[in-house]
């Protein structure tokens, strides 16, 4: 730590890289990860919104100007892909929210002693479905009754779904239930993801492109960052914007 400080890297960043390098290998690369991705239509959810990741950024590729762009579109085509799974089965962001919200105040009262990260899972698939409405709902009003795929932007960066669509478990959920009642089956996949959005979002992504973004600017701190997250359980349901105390990053 002191040959870090001593080269001028900033000490949040001396805190962040290493955090990142935990929070992937002592918590994605797990027997909890296996554990749930064995169900079918859990795994396809993760793979599909990584493919659409991955086919956004190669399209992209030759018009990055900054490091942040890739960043902003690897995580804004996740989030897009999430919310576009959970309205193949007729949910979206603002219903999870407002479902999840309701749960939270039922379980202080159920469990006044639970973990201090009971929800923060939670939280982070509510922050991603919500950002990913932002950008499908935008893509939605702007088909003006044409007809095609939807194709949400994100910093200016098509994002591509189609490979969603190209998954045959997502495209088959009558195979995971009584076939003619097969309504809820992704939702329900999503659900299970609510408490472990980790390799959705995707956190090993964004650990990877933040950690070359920090190397590159060692004294500049990475995190926490100081701007609003427009977290969803603030946005939609609840209101209290006004005490979070973001521009000081507390």
């Amino acid at each position: 730590m002191k040959a870090a400080l001593d080269e001028g890297v900033h000490y949040a960043n001396i805190l962040t890289v290493p955090a990142y390098c935990v929070g992937d290998i002592a918590h994605h690369i797990s027997q909890s990860t296996y554990n749930m991705c064995k169900d079918d239509v859990v795994m396809a959810a993760i793979e599909a919104a990584t493919d659409v990741m991955e086919r956004s950024l190669h399209a992209a590729l030759d018009r990055f100007t900054d490091v942040y762009q890739p960043l902003a579109l690897a995580t804004g085509s996740t989030a897009a892909a999430a919310e576009y799974i959970l309205e193949l089965d007729g949910f979206n962001a603002p219903m999870v929210v407002d479902l999840l919200t309701r749960r939270y105040h039922n379980f202080v009262q159920l469990k006044p002693n639970r973990s201090a990260a009971a929800e923060l899972h939670n939280c982070d698939f509510m922050d991603m479905a919500y950002r990913g409405w932002k950008l499908v709902d935008k893509a939605r009003r702007m088909q003006n009754g044409l007809q095609g795929p939807i194709v949400p932007k994100v910093a200016g960066f098509a994002i591509d779904l189609s490979p969603i669509h190209e998954n045959e478990v997502l495209m088959n959920p009558q195979r995971y239930a009584y076939p003619a009642c097969a309504i809820t089956v992704r939702f329900s996949a999503m659900m299970r993801l609510s408490d472990y959005p980790c390799l959705m979002t995707s956190e090993p992504v964004t650990a990877t492109m933040m950690t070359n973004i920090i190397a590159l600017e060692p004294q500049r701190p990475a995190a926490p960052v100081r701007s609003c997250k427009d977290c969803a359980a603030a946005s939609l349901v609840e209101l209290h914007h006004q005490y979070c105390q973001w521009r000081e990053a507390v």
